[in-house]
């Protein structure tokens, strides 16, 4: 696939999503880049503001499947993977798929589950793959957990480890609609709920292909050092304990690869990997007590650490 092409199927992706999802066309855009990447997106928030209907319009548009998994404290790392149950009647143990086993997968309030439970996400996430027994089947590609946590209610929670939250390549919010925007989805959920009626506009094939051709977009050396630049000064930043890892840097090439595509270029310049940069880095970093009682927060010291990094304007020009 032409790199050119990229676009066109991405505007196309996003205004069909737009139909549903009124006035976060920046929200879309993330999860595309998360996409082309392969990656995954945890979406932190409050309930009510379109989380699943967003997972939901993007299945739908790409023509990829769905499913849906409510996690709860009793819910059993089979009820994710799948099991192998006896059939009497073939007299042979068979293998029934769990929800992991789509293409997207909405991960619903990801912390309300046991760490047991949890975990069975891990090898899905980062390899692929299930093993049920002793027999590992891939998963269906492409292949994209959207979890969600609510941020308000945390008794009878289990946070996230940092394990699993580094997995994910991007951590958004949606926020509230505008009152012009809330306006509008009443005019449009009027009489009709427009997700019933949306129809895909590419396919999962085609979306392999964009994958690949994702990484043919050029980093040009000094964009690739500046990169590099930011992730180090999240490890040597006074009010951060817990620095940005390598898989963290690799994360924010890959997305800033994808972002320039989506934009229709072939190369990436600072501006993808500034715009990335709060998406990309700021669940990866564990900020100090004493910040925190300041009441300073991680997306604040992300924000700091990016304007302290020069931009390399010089070498580009």
């Amino acid at each position: 696939m032409d790199l050119h092409e990229i676009q066109g199927i991405g505007q196309r992706v996003m205004n069909n999503i737009n139909k549903v999802i009124v006035g976060k066309e920046s929200v879309i855009e993330l999860v595309l880049v998360a996409l082309l990447c392969e990656g995954h997106v945890l979406i932190e928030d409050v309930p009510g503001i379109g989380k699943t209907t967003l997972a939901k319009a993007a299945a739908r548009s790409l023509g990829c499947t769905f499913r849906r998994i409510q996690f709860t404290p009793d819910l059993l790392p089979s009820d994710v993977t799948g099991i192998y149950y006896f059939n009497q009647k073939a007299q042979e143990f068979l293998f029934r798929p769990g929800p992991v086993m789509a293409q997207i997968v909405l991960s619903d309030e990801i912390n309300r589950a046991t760490p047991r439970t949890q975990s069975a996400l891990l090898e899905a996430m980062q390899e692929r793959q299930v093993t049920v027994d002793v027999e590992t089947m891939p998963l269906p590609r492409p292949f994209m957990v959207l979890a969600t946590q609510n941020p308000i209610e945390l008794e009878g929670t289990f946070p996230l480890p940092e394990a699993q939250i580094d997995r994910f390549l991007l951590k958004i919010k949606l926020g509230y609609p505008s009152e012009e925007e809330e306006n509008d989805i009443l005019l449009r959920f009027e009489k009709e709920d427009p997700l019933e009626t949306l129809e895909a506009v590419t396919f999962p094939e085609e979306l392999l292909a964009m994958q690949e051709a994702v990484r043919r977009v050029m980093v040009e050396e000094s964009v690739r050092h500046y990169i590099v630049k930011i992730v180090r000064a999240t490890r040597e930043h006074q009010h951060v304990d817990l620095g940005v890892s390598p898989r963290g840097s690799l994360s924010l090439y890959r997305a800033a690869q994808a972002l320039a595509a989506l934009r229709g270029r072939t190369f990436v310049i600072p501006d993808d990997v500034k715009t990335l940069t709060p998406a990309v880095l700021t669940h990866r970093i564990m900020i100090s007590p004493q910040t925190r009682l300041r009441g300073r927060t991680s997306e604040e010291v992300v924000s700091e650490i990016v304007n302290e990094v020069p931009v390399p304007v010089d070498e580009l020009s």
